[in-house]
């Protein structure tokens, strides 16, 4: 499976909308990814996150997305957003510091 042989390699894996939605079943990869490989995004401007399904999706709903992620895996919604914040940094901008 292809979710297996991220894990294995270490690969980030990010999260959108999708995993507000009641027929989102992968929770487990959400509680399998390493901490520092995990994103959050929005999919602007499509598969806006529950409550705002069937409006254009904006970056701002990102934080549905982790407040579902936090959730899910047991943990402030706070301490995601600081490490999902400190992974995309280093994904990103990976000279600054």
């Amino acid at each position: 499976m292809l979710r297996d042989a991220g894990l294995e390699e270490g690969w980030y894996f990010s999260f959108s909308g999708m995993v507000t939605f009641r027929n989102w079943t992968q929770q487990d990869t959400m509680r399998a990814v390493a901490p520092e490989r995990l994103l959050i995004e929005t999919d602007a401007p499509y598969l806006a996150p529950v409550p705002y399904r069937g409006k254009r999706n904006e970056p701002g709903f990102v934080t549905e997305v982790a407040r579902t992620l936090a959730e899910v895996r047991g943990i402030p919604l706070e301490e995601l957003a600081t490490v999902t914040t400190a992974n995309a940094l280093r994904l990103f901008w990976p000279n600054e510091e």
